[in-house]
């Protein structure tokens, strides 16, 4: 069982996620709960803010074959590659709607992993693009604050008309 995506325009969605300053059980449970939610949308990452929890925690999952979870805390950019990559997006919080985003081919992130141990690890395509997706929601961002203004209202709008 987990918890409902919370629906955009919600404040979750627009606040920046506290860090986590250690790995508990209570965090890997967290993990656990996004991991089923992602596999069950079907996505290929979460963040932790999507569901309503304030922590800076991230899961990403771009394999074929599924059960390749990478669970990280505090995950940050430490350098991007100059080629982009386009890839249509969409969020659970703002359902029935998808737009393209251009972003980064490839990143490296560090992030403390599953037993508390900073790491860091290269993404490249779709896990890079995951990655930096999640990495916005952490931030109180959106895939939606990438397009213009126009777009962005056309799109919430198109959701809340769809949701009913």
């Amino acid at each position: 069982m987990t918890r409902p995506f919370v629906m955009y325009p919600h404040k979750a969605l627009r606040t920046p996620a506290a860090p986590v300053t250690a790995i508990t059980d209570e965090i890997r449970a967290i993990w656990d709960e996004m991991i089923v939610a992602m596999d069950n949308m079907p996505g290929v990452g979460l963040a932790a803010p999507q569901l309503g929890i304030g922590l800076a925690l991230a899961v990403v999952d771009a394999s074929s074959e599924r059960g390749k979870a990478v669970r990280m805390a505090n995950p940050s950019i430490l350098h991007s590659s100059i080629e982009p990559r386009e890839h249509e997006e969409g969020s659970p919080n703002l359902p029935y709607v998808s737009a393209k985003v251009s972003r980064p081919r490839a990143v490296t992130v560090r992030f403390m992993n599953e037993d508390g141990v900073w790491d860091r690890r290269d993404f490249v395509g779709l896990w890079a693009t995951s990655v930096q997706h999640q990495i916005d929601h952490l931030a109180g961002k959106m895939y939606i604050d990438h397009l213009s203004r126009t777009k962005r209202e056309m799109l919430v709008k198109k959701s809340a008309k769809l949701r009913g």
